[in-house]
């Protein structure tokens, strides 16, 4: 019998790794490829070559591929993302008010529009005559639309015609929010169907990449993508809700440490380049977040793992407090390329301009910094303000000393603009960089990574001391600042799982007293209750000393690397439909979800017909993503309460949730 494979990719902000996973005998083997953000099929194509020609596989064998990827929740980490025009149906100005959906939606344009529902699914009247006016100048600035009507779970008729009108004029994506989720709640709704749009052209190119791949490799596997409760999804469903692959990659590594250490109960945390996603697991699952997905400070509808990311990373960006008598380092949120990358990637010219900095009579405002174009394609810089657009056109693809790019200082804030876009890339120390220099890693230009380090001991903190005497020193108080900031949000993450969201251990000087080991007449200590499973490429290089720190056992996989990678294939496909049901007037019901609005008299008929339709609506669902042989569970919640002496239906709730395994012939 002919072995089968199955092939796990993971595109991670800094890295992408393959697997090549054999159901009877495990990981046959594995590779890592730079991620390249310019064109995403480069860094695929590098890890997935690397793996076939390991093992000498014939492609043909290869019987499911499946991806999880970081990118779009670092995109919402770092504030990138497309330029989007929301249109809200029924709401209000005031509505930008609730749940962050002004701040998120920044100065991306915004049509509102009269129409909508109520509770039963009655219209107001829809009327498109603003939009029409505007939607030739929004398609020359905008990437995609996004849409969200009052009460459209209960009747997503409005959101339909006005994606058919836009798409009709623009030909740009559009996103309605009654296909993200069938919950109450307008304005987070339109929060969630905001960010989704702003991640669609990214995921499109991210999986039209992998496509195209593995077509001229002549894989012809079906392409599955990891959600963000670690459940697999069509390739078609995550062009579409791209949104529910924020936490993908975390949520494919609790799959993969489940799957790698066999620990049933464990405190995870995956660093990548970017951020440290941390999650826990109980008995064996990873626990969810029932009220949705937060990312980037943002409260999304999207159900995921109950994972806690925060922007720290190998490439975090160092920063450097010179107010106070000492120089205080802290790391992120912002990740940028370290020097030692792009020392490896563009050779002589980056040292070259490192030394000419070292060797300057008086030092620069932006020593050791760097810019360079990120690569993507001119559209993706629609919108530009004048300024941002003069500053762009002045960026290479190629690093260019930030001393010589910025010539006055209003224009730092037009580089930070451009960053936000992802259309620039900032290069700085990381703590990466220090780690070369203690010969903790060793991948990139060491050389590139003293240089940058020697530049920054030049810094002086309040007393006018230099913040360090060597790059060595330097090195190492970012070693030593990356564990205790990585043990205060580990103990973060944990302390927001035991319900204590009002402790920071950043401030907390009982918790500063019992990570120090600080002696006295009272000594604090504190532990965490199970293992700490380390994962991501540098794990080794971190995990240890973090654990120790925290109190408990280190436990760090061979292959934790690609514990994301390895999680993309060790999961399984699950589609979940909610049917609800109203009452408007005695005896009369309404039901909505899982196929057209009805009404109907009698509640067990209703009742009935509601269980039947959520369960069938899941079971095809899941099938025609490739389930094989879905096992359904069903939860239902009946909201009727006694009102003098009278029973009266608020709302009942049919949840069908279908799950199986992949289907491999």
């Amino acid at each position: 019998m002919t072995s089968r494979f199955l092939l796990g990719i993971d595109t991670g902000g800094t890295y992408t790794d393959a697997v090549l996973f054999n159901p009877e005998e495990g990981v046959k083997a594995r590779a890592k490829a730079l991620t390249t953000r310019h064109d995403l099929s480069e860094g695929i194509r590098g890890a997935v070559e690397n793996v076939l020609a390991e093992t000498g596989t014939d492609p043909s064998a290869i019987r499911l591929a499946s991806l999880s990827t970081t990118l779009a929740t670092n995109a919402l980490v770092e504030g990138q993302g497309g330029r989007v025009c929301l249109v809200m149906i029924g709401f209000g100005p005031e509505d930008l008010e609730r749940d962050g959906l002004r701040q998120a939606l920044g100065s991306d344009p915004i049509v509102f529009l009269p129409g909508g529902h109520n509770v039963h699914g009655h219209e107001t009247p829809l009327d498109t005559a603003l939009l029409l006016d505007q939607l030739d100048e929004l398609a020359g600035s905008v990437t995609a639309f996004a849409i969200a009507g009052i009460f459209s779970v209960r009747n997503p008729d409005h959101e339909l015609r006005v994606r058919d009108l836009i798409r009709e004029k623009t030909h740009l994506p559009v996103t309605c929010s009654h296909e993200l989720s069938s919950k109450l709640g307008g304005p987070r709704r339109a929060l969630t169907t905001l960010l989704n749009a702003r991640l669609v052209s990214m995921i499109d190119r991210l999986i039209g990449s992998s496509e195209d791949f593995l077509k001229a490799h002549g894989i012809q596997a079906p392409l599955m993508v990891v959600r963000g409760d670690g459940a697999l999804i069509s390739a078609a469903e995550a062009r579409l809700r791209p949104i529910e692959t924020i936490l993908s990659g975390p949520a494919a590594s609790l799959v993969g440490a489940r799957f790698l250490t066999g620990l049933d109960d464990a405190v995870v945390s995956d660093i990548g380049g970017t951020t440290t996603d941390v999650a826990i697991l109980d008995e064996g699952r990873p626990r969810l977040d029932e009220n949705g997905a937060v990312v980037g400070g943002y409260r999304t509808m999207v159900q995921a793992v109950a994972m806690r990311t925060y922007g720290l990373g190998g490439d975090s960006e160092v920063h450097v407090n010179t107010r106070g008598l000492e120089g205080a380092l802290t790391l992120g949120p912002r990740r940028v390329l370290p020097l030692s990358l792009i020392g490896k990637l563009h050779g002589a010219k980056v040292r070259y301009m490192l030394e000419r900095q070292i060797k300057a009579t008086h030092a620069g405002r932006q020593d050791g910094r760097f810019a360079i174009r990120s690569g993507l394609p001119d559209r993706f810089a629609s919108g530009l303000s004048a300024a941002d657009q003069a500053l762009y056109d002045r960026v290479p693809d190629e690093p260019v000393a930030l001393n010589d790019l910025l010539v006055t200082s209003m224009q730092k804030a037009s580089l930070d603009r451009l960053v936000a876009r992802g259309l620039v890339h900032i290069s700085a120390i990381t703590a990466s960089d220090a780690m070369h220099i203690l010969g903790r890693q060793g991948q990139w230009d060491k050389d590139a990574a003293r240089l940058g380090l020697e530049l920054a001991c030049r810094t002086r903190d309040g007393s006018g001391k230099p913040i360090a005497s060597s790059a060595v020193e330097l090195a190492h108080k970012i070693e030593a600042r990356m564990t205790r900031q990585s043990s205060e949000v580990i103990l973060a993450a944990s302390l927001g799982e035991d319900g204590v969201e009002s402790v920071d251990p950043s401030k907390s000087v009982s918790i500063d007293r019992a990570l120090n080991r600080t002696p006295g007449v009272v000594r604090f200590s504190l532990a965490l209750d199970r293992p700490l499973i380390g994962l991501g490429a540098s794990a080794h290089v971190y995990y240890p000393a973090i654990a120790s720190m925290l109190g408990a056992e280190s436990v760090i996989p061979s292959d934790a690397g690609v514990a994301n990678a390895i999680g993309a294939v060790a999961g399984e496909i699950s589609q979940t439909v909610l049917v609800t049901v109203t009452s408007p007037e005695e005896g009369v019901y309404i039901v909505s979800g899982g196929g057209a609005t009805e009404r109907m008299v009698g509640e067990e008929k209703t009742f009935e017909l509601a269980r039947n339709r959520a369960r069938d609506s899941a079971i095809r669902m899941a099938i025609d993503s490739g389930a094989d042989d879905p096992v359904v569970r069903m939860v239902e919640q009946i909201d009727a309460p006694e009102i003098e002496g009278s029973r009266k239906l608020v709302e009942a709730r049919f949840s069908a949730t279908a799950s199986g395994r992949p289907r491999i012939t």
